[in-house]
């Protein structure tokens, strides 16, 4: 399953003092991916992904965030740095779900 979105990026309230930074996913991706993810689901009920934004691409994955009602995926430091983007700039973003 492939997923091509526009989002914002934000800040974890939680771990604000880690600038631990996410995008979330479309709520209705979301619902589809949950649908399809039983039983693939890993630690905290993540998924793994092949992940583009930009030139950059990596592998990570995405984690359920019941507070948004989707998916949310962590944009690492590097790859915000390489793309010239920072909490609260726009961006589109390909998630590939490897395991679905």
């Amino acid at each position: 399953m492939v997923v091509v979105f526009d989002a914002e990026l934000w800040i974890w309230d939680v771990r604000r003092a880690d600038s631990w930074t996410f995008v979330s996913l479309p709520v209705g991706a979301s619902e589809d991916i949950r649908d399809l993810a039983t039983g693939f689901a890993r630690g905290f009920g993540s998924l793994r992904a092949r992940v583009t934004v930009g030139d950059s691409v990596w592998k990570t994955s995405i984690f359920p965030d019941s507070a948004r009602g989707s998916y949310v995926l962590p944009i690492k430091r590097a790859v915000r740095a390489a793309e010239g983007i920072a909490a609260g700039d726009s961006t589109t973003v390909t998630v590939e779900l490897i395991d679905l």
